[in-house]
């Protein structure tokens, strides 16, 4: 398989991505399929929220040009491969067709949380039946693999389903999700490429593309969201891609890529649960805590904020690559540079000012309970100076005080 042969898929990915985001986006008006400026919404004007139509019809004229290479013009058929024999790749597509459906639904209706969330179960579920599992992991300590027997399926859908979360919550600012999936992909396309994946290379190929060329439409200012039908179905793609190439590894710091290339959203997610758990709210619930927040509250702009963040998953992404090409000292060193890039940023913008205060305040209980024992002194000892003074003032009324 060539350069070539991914470069035309990506390409027509990102070419029909583009074409349909006019039609999709008065689609969009006529579902009424719109995001309206609210208190916590960054848009002015109400902006289509149906982008992920668009996605969706880009990543399949990716795939179908691939199945067309491979029929009519000699190119490698990429699911052909010993790795893959176990995977029914027909389950794993109804899954992300499933999971598209759900997002699009949400778009037009506004599906209630739990609703939502059992659509991706299912949707996850689909793909675990597939055969697609985290099934095993090189042993770090020894020869062979680390067999996860029976607990592969549930910890595949609950790492498919936190993919999906992490993209959707990231999803804020105009280009932001779209930025960061289009760089994770791309190191997931690099480390698939050299461990001889090609049916992850050709995914990530795909999800390039329609990440690119959305971004014509989506970057600052946006013209259109790519909503939950968009943000569901990369967090879903990126998830099935990670499986697709990392799954039988010969390396145990294979599993840091999909990690460490979704960092930045990986931190949102956790810093918003934290925050949310502290302030007995929600996890789904809304707020206007999220990085890109505390980097608007810092003064800069909508296009500086998201080149921050993609800067920072660059970052992130260079670290992965070189975490599974490099050896010794220097595998340590990129491991430092990532963690130390993202300290940086946590500590920078205060993510995790909930977690600290939560050690050095008093619980809210207690202190109400001190604030009560204060307040009680406070009145005894004025009473008692009362008490002093009553021989100086004859006149004053000593009945007690209701």
């Amino acid at each position: 398989m060539t350069w070539l042969h991914y470069g035309i898929a990506a390409a027509v990915a990102c070419v029909v991505t583009m074409a349909l985001v006019p039609p999709v986006r008065k689609l969009a008006f006529k579902l009424d399929a719109v995001d309206y400026p609210s208190a916590r919404r960054v848009n002015k004007k109400p902006t289509a929220r149906f982008g992920g139509v668009a996605m969706f019809g880009g990543l399949i004229a990716g795939l179908l040009t691939i199945w067309i290479g491979s029929q009519f013009f000699g190119w490698h058929y990429p699911l052909h491969s010993p790795v893959s024999r176990n995977i029914w790749y027909p389950g794993v597509a109804c899954g992300v067709v499933l999971i598209f459906l759900v997002g699009a639904a949400d778009d037009i209706w506004d599906l209630r949380p739990k609703q939502k969330l059992l659509g991706q179960i299912v949707a996850a579920s689909i793909v675990a039946a597939s055969g697609l599992l985290l099934s095993d992991m090189h042993n770090p300590i020894g020869a062979g693999y680390i067999d996860f027997g029976i607990w592969a399926y549930p910890i595949t859908v609950f790492y498919l389903v936190a993919f999906m979360n992490i993209i959707n919550l990231i999803d804020g600012l105009d280009g932001l999700a779209s930025g960061i999936t289009a760089i994770s992909a791309f190191t997931m396309f690099t480390f698939a490429v050299l461990t001889f994946r090609v049916d992850a290379a050709f995914l990530c190929a795909g999800l390039i593309g329609i990440c690119l060329g959305f971004l014509r439409y989506n970057f600052n200012p946006a013209s259109i969201f790519m909503g939950d039908s968009g943000s569901l179905l990369l967090g879903m793609s990126l998830g099935i891609v990670s499986l697709f190439a990392t799954t039988r590894s010969a390396l145990f710091v294979s599993l840091l890529v999909p990690i460490l290339v979704a960092g930045v959203p990986i931190i949102d997610t956790a810093s918003a649960i934290i925050r949310r758990l502290r302030a007995h709210q929600p996890i789904q619930q809304a707020d206007n805590g999220h990085i890109h927040h505390q980097l608007l509250k810092e003064g800069f702009s909508q296009r500086e904020t998201v080149l921050i963040m993609w800067g920072w998953t660059v970052i992130l992404a260079i670290s992965a690559i070189f975490v599974t090409e490099t050896h010794g000292a220097w595998r340590l060193v990129f491991i430092a540079l990532a963690f130390g890039v993202s300290a940086f940023f946590i500590v920078r913008l205060h993510l995790l000012g909930q977690v600290l205060r939560h050690h050095y305040d008093p619980r809210p209980a207690v202190g109400q309970k001190r604030a009560c024992e204060e307040f009680n002194e406070a009145v005894d000892e004025t009473r008692s100076n009362d008490d002093r003074h009553d021989g100086d003032a004859p006149n004053r009324d000593t009945r007690p005080a209701r």
